[in-house]
């Protein structure tokens, strides 16, 4: 059953500006992105016209964001990956703006998030080792940041997986 916008139904974030079909094609997208076309448009029961048409659409409103290889770490010499939280010497934006252009200069920082709680920031940090972790923790305080806490990353529970936006399955939807 299709739900109005930006309500949490059984699990499911669901949209107004994104019908099932939508849905079902960033599904598939989102465990496959290198899928021809022709194939996304038989997996989710459209034309392959009509599929390119919806998404181009879906990249052009930016619900796809674009679309990435997952890669090893390991395999490409990265051994060594740490979570580090960062409390920050100041607080007002230009300091916060200065660290987030700092830290994605910094090719070892997969990623930043800003947080709430205690912390400030996260930051998801790949190296070759320790010396390299260890840069990476030596530059934080010229950056800005007061305190930092270090993690390292053991092993992976769960992968990242894709974000349930609507029904898996087309089944029911209108075909267009």
């Amino acid at each position: 059953m299709w739900i109005g916008t930006g309500v949490l139904h059984n699990g499911v974030v669901l949209s107004s500006d994104l019908d099932p079909l939508d849905c079902a094609i960033v599904d598939v997208l989102q465990r496959q992105g290198d899928v021809p076309n022709v194939e996304l448009a038989r997996a989710v029961g459209l034309s392959p016209a009509a599929t390119l048409r919806r998404v181009a659409r879906l990249r052009a409103d930016g619900v796809i964001t674009g679309v990435h290889a997952r890669v090893d770490l390991e395999r490409v010499g990265v051994g060594l990956q740490a979570f580090v939280l960062v409390v920050l010497e100041e607080h007002d934006e230009d300091s916060a703006a200065r660290f987030a252009q700092a830290v994605t200069r910094m090719p070892q920082v997969l990623r930043a998030d800003a947080v709430s709680g205690a912390d400030d920031v996260l930051l998801h940090v790949a190296a070759a080792g320790t010396a390299e972790l260890q840069e990476v923790l030596r530059a934080l305080p010229r950056i800005g940041a007061r305190r930092a806490t270090t993690m390292l990353r053991l092993g992976s529970v769960k992968e990242q997986s894709p974000i349930r936006l609507g029904p898996s399955a087309v089944s029911g939807a209108a075909r267009r």
